[in-house]
């Protein structure tokens, strides 16, 4: 069982100071490499499903979150707003309103839709002391959010597209669902009411379920406040469960926005707004893969995806050069030189690497490398340029194989 907190200070991602603030991590250099990583990729598989990416500040007028809800339905999870020039400032806890007023800045047809709007951006929520720790529960938080704005006729379909991004990136990352949850309103005044609304998003929600296969429980109390959501379920190294990726349907912010297209009857008609989150947070995420890896995450998303291994000080000009050809060809590699101990010292050292390049005298000279896979598979000697163009193709296309052959020696 792994702790994030502690490997991930272990592991140099990630810390905190006190006078910094509690719930507010800053990312070292390796922490920061995993998190770009991640983005980077989340935005690929965005770009690929036709999003296009904005962004937003993070500052918004107080009537802003008094027209979508969120004032009256989640004010005790804002910071107070600040005063400037007269105007109430606050930090946004959510990024949607920003979105609406993006989608409401110009008109659309219905020949637009659907329009998928995403972005990685900044969102705070004033959680308590006594709940903050590590990368799981946080006060400033980089989500991957994205919605999707469409015509009724069109939301499950969307709705089910962005259950399969989540199943792509889940797949790419080694991340294991728990359970999908059906999250319903309960009793209180949380909730907006809005009992026809609730009704019409949560029927449709049941069906994106339902014709994807996948098996669910409803659970009363969990739904945001403006409509119920579907959420992916994972668990830490204890088993607590926690809400990494969520899917909603929304009929509250059209409304209250006034969102609508002009259809083919050159007529108004109200959009639907689809939201969504592959990853959730990136505080959560890299949490979760921490523990989940224990910090031997994925080729592609390690820190460090090659080390190279001199025997000895004579064979130090190759391997430096080696590991400039990785950087030119796109990986992330360092050099583990013999002033550093003894060869199986240094293997040792680098057991959380995916590949390990070994060369001694007889790969020196004729430009080889001996890789060693970190699952304790070793590879006969072959030469550098063979290797990189396999980790490279193995990196580029998210695998989570180490290696597409089996062509291997047992480790010794």
């Amino acid at each position: 069982m792994h702790d994030h907190r502690k490997l991930g200070r272990e592991l140099g991602l990630f810390d905190s100071d006190p006078l910094i603030g509690a719930g507010l991590p800053y990312w070292l250099p390796d922490g920061a490499v995993l998190r770009h990583t991640l983005e980077e990729y989340i935005r690929g598989v965005e770009r690929q499903a036709g999003y296009r990416h904005v962004y937003s500040p993070v500052l918004g007028k107080r009537e802003l979150y008094e027209i979508s809800g969120h004032w009256s339905h989640y004010s005790e999870d804002m910071f107070p707003p600040m005063d400037l020039g007269g105007e109430q400032v606050v930090l946004r806890p959510s990024l949607c309103p920003h979105h609406a007023l993006i989608y409401r800045s110009r008109a659309h047809s219905y020949r637009e839709l659907p329009l998928r709007i995403a972005e990685l951006g900044g969102m705070y929520r004033a959680e308590l002391s006594g709940v903050l720790g590590g990368l799981t529960r946080v006060r400033a938080i980089q989500l991957n959010d994205a919605h999707i704005f469409c015509t009724l006729d069109q939301a499950v379909d969307e709705a089910r597209a962005a259950l399969e991004l989540i199943r792509l990136a889940y797949r790419a990352l080694g991340i294991r669902p728990a359970r999908y949850r059906l999250s319903l309103p309960g009793e209180g005044g949380k909730y907006v009411a809005a009992p026809e609304m609730w009704q019409r998003a949560g029927a449709l929600l049941t069906e994106v379920l339902d014709r994807s296969g996948l098996a669910y429980e409803s659970v009363a109390g969990e739904a945001a406040f403006y409509g119920p959501k579907i959420d992916v379920q994972v668990a830490d190294s204890a088993g607590r469960e926690s809400t990494l990726s969520t899917v909603q349907i929304d009929f509250h912010q059209p409304e209250r926005f006034d969102l609508h297209y002009i259809g083919p009857d050159s007529a108004r008609h109200r959009v639907v707004m689809v939201h969504r989150s592959i990853l959730g947070s990136m505080e959560r995420a890299v949490a979760h893969l921490i523990e989940q890896h224990g910090g031997a995450f994925p080729a592609w998303l390690a820190p460090t995806q090659l080390v190279v291994l001199p025997i000895s000080e004579a064979e130090l000009p190759q391997a430096a050069e080696l590991v400039r050809r990785c950087g030119a060809a796109g990986l992330r590699a360092e050099l583990s030189g013999p002033e550093l101990g003894s060869l199986g010292a240094r293997v040792r050292a680098a057991r959380l690497v995916p590949y390990q390049a070994v060369i001694g005298a007889r790969e020196a000279a004729a430009d080889q490398v001996a890789l060693r896979l970190r699952d304790g598979r070793r590879l006969p000697a072959r030469p550098a340029a063979e290797v990189l163009a396999r980790v490279g193709a193995l990196v580029d296309a998210h695998r989570a194989e180490l290696w597409d052959t089996d062509d291997t020696d047992d480790a010794a």
